[in-house]
């Protein structure tokens, strides 16, 4: 179906695909979540670092950011259901990894593969969306992250806590999930046109198109403080959780990340019919004194301060990246969306991956806390800047 075609299609057809790409798109990010709440386990049976865990966090975003660079807008010219299928495939794959592991570098391969796979399914998924449901799509490329995140970081951890193999069932059915949405898709419609310059489009680059270049440069900070907070929450806040409060429970690490997931999707459902200037201005107005208040429940060892903080937090990130996505996205051209997602991926993936590294480098020497502290504040300055660029922009 060419995608005049798919413009034509019955408006069942394209709510069929929006809600597959919608559920796909939570599913890959619920994998990607899915490891946060065993971390704890591989730590205590391998006696790993938190280098070697921030390492092994880091290398998925590593490799999605090559993914992204390489075949980001790929299902531009070879189609989106070819893509969507082979990514959940190599999704399925790294399942298969992650329950073989029994090292580090078992996990590094298993993330490499997982990131890969992820890199060519959130441009791609978020393409499909927004061809299939201009309206809603960039509301549902915000929302069905966090769902999947917290789903599973909630679900994986609850695997681990109350059932049996919590090194291994939470990934057996992730694959099942991957492998039928793999089959599902081809009953899917296409809603994008073949055309020529696949190969060419393997060649690593950014497409911003000129029009979307000023309003990606004025959100910056505050996506790179949204996604470096997701990095820090889905990598170390287990960690920091137990340190701060003495709980040491798996599945009291998973809720903490899902609170902030979840808190996220509020803040895309509440702003989903507001501007997108205003949704940035509250959306890191909000940003700010949660990912304070966070710090003061660590300092003062309070879980409910630490979830009160949190619950901000998540509402802020979640405001911020819709308020970032609404006001970018829609410059883009058909032929231009899966390039400018891609785009904006990599930004957002290097904010989710680098700043983590740096925290396991510095925290043997400074404390868990401490580097936390360091962390945060450095988060709200970049809130600060994009709050105040905002402030001072008169577009809309």
């Amino acid at each position: 179906m060419s995608s005049a075609d798919a413009a034509l299609a019955p408006v069942t057809s394209r709510r069929a695909m929006a809600f597959f790409a919608g559920l796909s798109l939570a599913a890959i990010l619920a994998g990607s979540a899915a490891p946060t709440p065993i971390y704890r386990l591989y730590q205590e049976a391998w006696s790993l670092s938190p280098l070697t865990l921030t390492l092994i966090f880091s290398i998925y975003a590593i490799t999605l950011l090559l993914s992204l660079l390489t075949v980001g807008s790929l299902s531009d010219y070879v189609g989106r259901r070819p893509m969507i299928s082979a990514g959940l495939l190599l999704s399925a794959v790294a399942m298969v990894l992650f329950i073989e592991a029994d090292s580090a570098p078992w996990l590094i391969a298993a993330r490499a593969v997982q990131g890969l796979a992820t890199g060519a399914l959130t441009s791609t998924l978020g393409a499909t969306i927004l061809d299939s449901n201009r309206e809603k799509g960039a509301m549902l490329n915000s929302l069905m992250p966090f769902f999947g995140m917290a789903a599973g970081a909630l679900g994986a951890s609850s695997l681990v806590t109350f059932a049996p193999a919590p090194l291994q069932l939470v990934y057996v059915v992730m694959m099942t999930l991957f492998l039928a949405l793999a089959a599902i898709v081809w009953q899917m419609p296409e809603t994008a046109s073949p055309m020529a310059g696949a190969w060419a489009s393997l060649k690593p680059h950014v497409a911003v198109p000129v029009q979307a270049r000023r309003p990606l440069l004025l959100i910056s900070p505050v996506n790179i403080a949204a996604w470096a907070l997701g990095g820090f929450y889905l990598s170390l806040m287990p960690s920091l959780f137990r340190v701060a409060t003495g709980l040491t429970s798996p599945l009291l690490g998973g809720s903490v990340v899902a609170v902030l997931t979840l808190s996220g999707a509020a803040a895309v459902l509440i702003a989903r019919t507001w501007h997108a200037r205003r949704t940035l201005i509250l959306g890191t107005a909000t940003l700010i004194p949660g990912v304070a208040i966070t710090l003061s429940g660590v300092y003062f060892e309070a879980a409910p301060l630490l979830l009160v903080g949190t619950i901000l937090s998540g509402l802020g990130m979640g405001a911020s990246f819709f308020g970032a996505s609404r006001k970018v996205m829609p410059l883009a051209e058909l032929h231009e969306r899966a390039g400018l997602l891609a785009a904006f991926y990599v930004e957002s993936y290097l904010a989710f991956s680098l700043p983590v590294i740096l925290i396991g480098l510095v925290a043997p020497h400074l404390g868990l806390p401490v580097a936390s502290y360091l962390y945060g504040g450095t988060l709200m300055m970049l809130a600060a800047m994009s709050l105040l660029a905002t402030l001072l922009s008169r577009q809309n």
